[in-house]
């Protein structure tokens, strides 16, 4: 129980002797805080949360969330044309494809998809 103990210890004390080491020797320097920000939407994280920003950024996003959802839900579909007779699954896939039209239709309409507005 003791040689653990002691182990344990001995473990510790080399993985912050090796993590200070990596602090002192590393190269990052204040002047690189800015590299390692995130990047999102074109904003600057250190500045204000509160500037407007474009819609069309957030409806992009929704859009790629709606298909990408969409495309998951079409991956099961194609063992399913195995196990039930090829009217059943057309008919399946022609409602979900109606669905994905329609969706991209109401789109088009709300111009979502038009990014000079």
């Amino acid at each position: 129980m003791i040689l653990i103990f002691i182990l344990f210890i001995f473990i510790l004390l080399i993985s912050n002797l090796m993590m200070m080491l990596a602090i002192i020797i590393s190269k990052k320097s204040f002047l690189d805080r800015e590299k390692c920000s995130p990047f999102e939407c074109g904003f600057d994280p250190k500045s204000s949360a509160r500037i407007p920003f474009s819609l069309h950024f957030f409806l992009i996003t929704v859009i790629f969330l709606i298909f990408d959802v969409e495309i998951a839900l079409i991956f099961p579909v194609i063992p399913l044309f195995k196990m039930v007779n090829f009217f059943t699954w057309s008919y399946i896939s022609f409602f979900f494809l109606i669905i994905l039209l329609i969706g991209l239709y109401h789109e088009w309409n709300q111009n979502m998809l038009n990014w000079t507005n």
